[in-house]
């Protein structure tokens, strides 16, 4: 039987992150991937407002490798979003699982981030902004990866629990 979402604190904070990150993929980051035809001047507007105010670098002139996972951003974690805001409204059983593979994911693509923006030839206050973009990110995403590790090894323990009764 499916826990009530309102009693499930963590899954709460999940579902409003990925209600936020779907529009800020859809107006931001994927924008380099809509034909110029299609892309609303709205969306140009934002992300050249976010590179004049944060000088971000990755959405100005990106590396080879953040194209990459931009790609990857648009072919997992959008689908990924779209399916976890309902299967954590649901308790679906497998959240732990998908979430903890796009919480290592994440983790790994925005530290590999915050490194090379650190490295950037910008003030120290440019960076600071920047660190509240990524950090917060980063931190989220560290936090979801230990909560779904430690669900997984719970439900694992839990079964090898009952299968040493069972012997």
């Amino acid at each position: 039987m499916a826990v009530p979402l309102a009693s499930r604190k963590c899954d709460l904070l999940y579902l409003l992150f990925f209600a936020i990150h779907i529009p800020i993929m859809f107006l931001v980051d994927l924008a380099p991937f809509y034909p110029d035809s299609f892309r609303p001047q709205v969306i140009t507007a934002i992300r050249e407002w976010y590179i004049k105010t944060y000088r971000d670098q990755f959405f100005s002139s990106p590396p080879a490798w953040f194209n990459a996972y931009l790609l990857l951003e648009a072919l997992y974690h959008l689908p990924l979003s779209i399916w976890a805001i309902g299967a954590l409204k649901r308790d679906d059983p497998k959240i732990p699982l998908h979430l903890l593979i796009f919480a290592l994911e994440a983790g790994m693509t925005t530290m590999t981030c915050i490194a090379d923006y650190l490295s950037w030839d910008i003030s120290r206050q440019e960076k600071i902004d920047l660190g509240f973009l990524y950090v917060p990110y980063l931190a989220l995403a560290v936090f979801m990866g230990i909560d779904m590790f430690c669900r997984l090894n719970s439900q694992i323990n839990s079964r090898v629990q009952k299968d040493k009764k069972q012997v």
